[in-house]
């Protein structure tokens, strides 16, 4: 069933895509893809059926012909038609596109050098069977000591 939309709004949606995929015909920019011909195409076909390319109210406004979203990607076909490109952030100067971070590839400055030797598996060696020079040195028992003395010394808080 078709809804009241402004003959005037109507009008401009269809003139709008009409206009678009002529403009893609001419080959300004670069072809449109199979969907955006069938999304033109499509939307051209309700909008001449029902006066309106929705349904869902939530989506656009009642007295409008084409949703937000689909206003939205008529310009974006538009733009690609005209052969101008998608404008984002960067076009309207509001975020800078940072630059690379700047890494150091850790293993520029080594040389490669060669896997050590495995270690084999540790010997159990006596002392008595190594040679003299060799031989770990005895130990000698440390002394008992006794306890320390203290001692005081003058010049503490205590004296005034």
């Amino acid at each position: 069933m078709p809804r009241d939309v402004d003959d005037r709004k109507r009008r401009k949606a269809l003139r709008k895509i009409r206009k678009a995929a002529m403009l893609a015909e001419q080959g300004l920019g670069p072809p449109l893809s199979d969907w955006e011909k069938q999304f033109l195409e499509e939307v051209e076909e309700r909008i001449e059926k029902f006066g309106s390319a929705f349904h869902d109210l939530e989506k656009g406004a009642a007295d409008e012909a084409l949703s937000s979203l689909q206003y939205v990607k008529l310009r974006e076909i538009d733009k690609k038609a005209r052969g101008k490109g998608k404008s984002g952030f960067k076009s309207k100067g509001g975020f800078k596109k940072k630059p690379a971070p700047r890494v150091r590839q850790l293993d520029e400055d080594m040389e490669v050098e060669p896997d050590p030797p495995k270690p084999s598996k540790p010997t159990l060696v006596r002392a008595s069977d190594l040679p003299q020079d060799q031989a770990p040195a005895p130990k000698s028992a440390p002394k008992p000591t006794s306890r320390p003395k203290f001692r005081v010394i003058d010049g503490g808080a205590g004296d005034n």
